[in-house]
């Protein structure tokens, strides 16, 4: 009988209760704030970060674990289980995957990495389907099985009312010169397919809140929405209105709000959110 451990990186959007619950590693990111470099979740917290990187004089720097760090979390794993899988955040945010991989080939354990092809809790939704179905006694292959099904279902939705950080982070590098030069230009960014695409762009606040009234509407029509969750970074106002919306028209639907990881915070900046959902 099959016997599979869980493992995510630390960008994914899940509760304490959730990671004890369905027994799932957590393999942490490193950030640095004005030299001084902490842990994500294990000497800093989301919260925490927040306050600093809004404080910062630089923009902070984020780290994949190192090889060292992957070890010591795969070497913590029991050896009655037959089959390690490592869920890691799409490349498109970070490199971690690429580690994740060295990692796989240097290991003697039966150890496979899945690119998720998202983060926060979008890439939650497969860590949780997976780990449910670790414990259900399911094969790798059954799994994998699932995971490509919540893939291909899964919608993320973020928007970003700061350019600068995502623009000096790299991440919409070859959109740089036709953005900055737009005074107060807000975002709207889709992941999917291991791509970070503009869904929409324009100044003020109003772009994005025009988008997501139309996000609200195609998950009014949606059937069988599994979950929904929301993330941001420091402000809750528009959060809550969302909130109220979705309590409205899918009030049985598990929604989760909480502060973003500190990858995603700092490459999205100050006020930007995400709302992330799925469907069977």
């Amino acid at each position: 009988m099959s016997k599979v451990k869980i493992i995510a990186d630390s960008s994914v959007q899940l509760t304490p209760e959730e990671i004890e619950k369905y027994d799932i590693s957590i393999v942490p990111l490193t950030i640095s704030i004005d030299e001084k470099t902490y842990v994500d979740g294990v000497n800093i917290t989301r919260e925490k970060f927040v306050e600093e990187m809004d404080s910062s004089k630089d923009l902070p720097k984020t780290s994949q674990p190192s090889i060292g760090t992957f070890m010591e979390v795969i070497d913590k794993v029991p050896e009655d289980y037959t089959d390690i899988l490592l869920l890691m955040m799409t490349p498109s945010i970070s490199g971690t995957i690429n580690a994740a991989r060295q990692v796989a080939d240097m290991s003697d354990r039966n150890v496979e990495v899945i690119d998720t092809e998202f983060t926060d809790r979008a890439q939650g939704f497969q860590v949780i389907k997976a780990a449910q179905l670790a414990q259900e006694g399911k094969s790798v292959a059954e799994i994998k099985e699932a995971l490509d099904e919540v893939r291909e279902h899964t919608y993320l939705y973020m928007g970003v009312t700061s350019i600068e950080n995502i623009l000096r982070g790299g991440r919409l590098s070859r959109f740089a010169g036709t953005l900055s030069t737009i005074l107060n230009i807000n975002l709207v960014l889709i992941v999917k397919n291991n791509t970070l695409s503009i869904a929409k762009r324009g100044r003020g606040r109003k772009t994005i809140e025009k988008y997501m009234d139309n996000v609200i509407e195609e998950i009014k029509g949606l059937k069988n929405i599994k979950a929904i969750g929301i993330s941001y970074v420091d402000k809750m106002d528009y959060v809550n209105e969302l909130k109220e919306k979705l309590a409205e028209i899918v009030p049985n639907v598990p929604l989760l709000i909480r502060v973003t990881s500190p990858v995603i915070a700092t490459h999205a900046g100050s006020g930007a959110f995400a709302i992330e959902f799925y469907t069977e």
